[in-house]
């Protein structure tokens, strides 16, 4: 596996997968990983020739008050990793090199990234949207893969790359779960013992919106009500949102006629988890 630290490194491991007629995927992370991230690094494998995997801890994306400097890193044991799950290079950028002196231009994408999370986290999607933007400038892979647990994200980085003619395919993968349902994520590791017993709330109240539209429940009111009424009763949860939006626009709605994204994000003490699922639609309409 070839540890890339450069934008000429990168370049040139990708030159040769090309020069032999290959596909190059790409899966840009911020490190720190767990099954969600191997398995993304697994799909990529099933339909591209090499995967190139980006390790950033991108620091335009954390607000002031976030955990850009606590986020964890272990570049070692995520290189390991990364080599078991059949990972051809692995692109480790230092700040620098990602953001030189000067650094003056970012991609900002509208409509889409002033809800939800976006409207949480005030320019968090600007810098998701730059460092995405750059790393498939730097890398160009054939096919990008994200996390089904970032809808927003993912929905923010096909507009993008749809707006600015890139290409390249996006893929959403499925969200990997622990075995009591909760999503995984660097940031469980912040969560003490009394907090992740009851974060599995999450998932259950996703889980009991689902059950109610497939008794035929389409008001969303109702629906988000319901998945209120299940996290707030579990110890320390504090919402931040709780939303039924349209797919792909992510326009608010008062009935499901189609498709539509449950999302959600709540604190437990200093740790904001996020979780989200489609309702009345297939296995992924993301």
């Amino acid at each position: 596996m070839h540890i890339c630290r450069t934008v000429e490194e990168i370049r040139a491991f990708v030159r040769l997968v090309r020069a032999r007629g290959q596909t190059a995927g790409l899966v840009p992370t911020m490190g720190y990983f767990h099954q969600g991230h191997l398995s993304l690094m697994r799909r990529a494998g099933e339909v591209c020739d090499a995967v190139v995997v980006s390790i950033f801890v991108n620091p335009l994306q954390f607000g002031p008050q976030e955990d850009f400097e606590r986020y964890p890193r272990d570049f070692e044991r995520d290189a390991a990793l990364a080599e078991e799950a059949g990972v051809d290079a692995v692109f480790v950028p230092p700040a620098l090199v990602m953001y030189p002196p000067g650094f003056a231009t970012h991609v900002e994408v509208g409509r889409l990234t002033g809800c939800l999370c976006g409207a949480s986290r005030p320019g968090h999607f600007r810098g998701v949207a730059t460092v995405v933007n750059k790393l498939f400038n730097i890398v160009q892979p054939d096919r990008a893969f994200f996390g089904q647990k970032d809808a927003q994200q993912v929905l923010v980085i096909r507009r993008m790359a749809a707006d600015l003619n890139l290409p390249l395919e996006i893929e959403a993968v499925p969200t990997v779960r622990e075995a009591d349902g909760l999503a995984m994520s660097s940031r469980n590791v912040y969560l003490d013992p009394e907090q992740r017993r009851a974060a599995p709330v999450l998932y259950q109240s996703l889980q009991e919106a689902e059950k109610l539209v497939q008794a035929g429940e389409r008001n969303a009111a109702r629906l988000r009500g319901a998945v209120l009424e299940k996290i707030t009763g579990a110890p320390g949860a504090q919402v931040d949102y709780v939303e039924i939006r349209s797919l792909p626009d992510l326009e608010p709605l008062t009935e499901l006629r189609g498709p539509a994204l449950l999302a959600l994000a709540v604190r437990f003490g200093a740790t904001r988890l996020i979780d989200n699922t489609v309702l009345n639609g297939g296995v992924s309409d993301l």
